[in-house]
């Protein structure tokens, strides 16, 4: 049995996500099925992570296990073309059998894009958000979010999930030429959950509530209590570090 791992990208705009469901059009399901139309054999393709409907990526990390040994060179140039225009597999790679994409990883980083004006180049990839933009403020407010806390009113309820904690590495806002960047890392991320806190940053920036509200937030466990969630098209997972 052979073991490889995949580092994709894709643009989730006509997507319901990255997990395969019934009738539904998924990034896995794509991915899946151009794979066995290939090989000729039946794969579990493991992602590092699920990202939600119309969120794109960067650097998705995926791996499937196959009884054939594959020319890698040959098999990567065949599979993309035949993915569709809007999802990419950039690098292949054969690893240890055990190695898992989601399981082994150990820092997961997305990027939530806000663009200052409107732009219609912009528009598919970046909030347009029409407050002010204080990043100094932005960057004290997140650090409340830092650090190993329950983040069950930042998720949508999944019945499924028990543990809603996360332990948060960094989560920082910087400014790169038209556009406002909010980068968070952590070792996990549950349900909606990197949009929600950049809504209620956003929110609690215009408001000026404060560490004091954010806390409680956390301590009500209701994602009612928690603000806004910003729209999909402007969240991208990043990079996965195992």
């Amino acid at each position: 049995m052979n073991n490889y791992k995949l580092i994709i990208q894709y643009d989730g705009t006509d997507y319901s996500g990255w997990q395969t469901q019934i009738n539904a059009k998924t990034i896995q399901q794509t991915i899946t099925y151009s794979i066995e139309t290939i090989t000729k054999e039946k794969v579990n393709l493991i992602g590092s992570g699920r990202t939600d409907t119309g969120v794109h990526a960067i650097g998705q990390t995926a791996n499937f296990r196959l009884e054939t040994e594959l020319d890698l060179y040959k098999f990567k140039y065949s599979l993309n073309s035949i993915l569709p225009y809007d999802i990419s597999v950039l690098t292949m790679e054969k690893v240890d059998i055990d190695f898992h994409a989601r399981f082994d990883a150990k820092k997961r980083t997305y990027l939530y894009f806000i663009s200052k004006y409107k732009s219609p180049f912009f528009r598919k990839y970046s909030y347009h958000y029409h407050g002010e933009l204080n990043l100094s403020e932005l960057n004290n407010i997140s650090k409340n979010f830092l650090g190993n806390k329950d983040f069950t009113s930042f998720s949508k309820k999944n019945t499924e999930i028990d543990n809603k904690f996360c332990e948060v590495y960094d989560a920082k806002w910087y400014g790169k030429d038209d556009l406002v960047i909010f980068e968070i890392s952590a070792n996990r991320f549950l349900h909606g959950m990197v949009r929600t806190i950049t809504g209620t940053i956003l929110k609690v920036s215009e408001t000026q509530d404060g560490e004091e509200f954010i806390n409680k937030i956390f301590e009500e466990r209701n994602r009612e209590a928690a603000l806004m969630a910003v729209p999909a098209h402007g969240l991208f997972l990043h990079s996965v570090e195992y």
